[in-house]
């Protein structure tokens, strides 16, 4: 099975800038501690804009990060911070070997 990358990009609504920040680093801790094939799941902050963030993740194979996103604990930090957010934009993509 392939290896699969996941690029989160994040941006939060001002006035809910400490209550999403907190949702994002426990959604880090946990995912990091608990989730089988999870090799890599890093929360990076913008230089330019405090408001925006990014995770980095690589997952071990497809199913992994399935399961991820079907834990009750990723649906409702999503649920939380929807409403929250003036953006995301969440991309998917396998290694090419050249």
């Amino acid at each position: 099975m392939i290896e699969v990358v996941v690029i989160a990009k994040i941006k939060i609504k001002e006035e809910f800038y400490s209550e999403v920040y907190e949702e994002l680093k426990n959604l880090h801790n946990r995912t990091r501690k608990y989730d089988k094939g999870c090799i890599q799941y890093d929360l990076h902050e913008s230089l330019e804009d405090r408001y925006s963030f990014v995770f980095i993740e690589t997952w071990t194979n497809p199913d992994s990060l399935e399961e991820h996103e079907n834990k009750d604990d990723f649906k409702k930090c999503i649920e939380t911070i929807a409403n929250k957010l003036e953006s995301i934009q969440i991309d998917k993509l396998k290694k090419v070997n050249l």
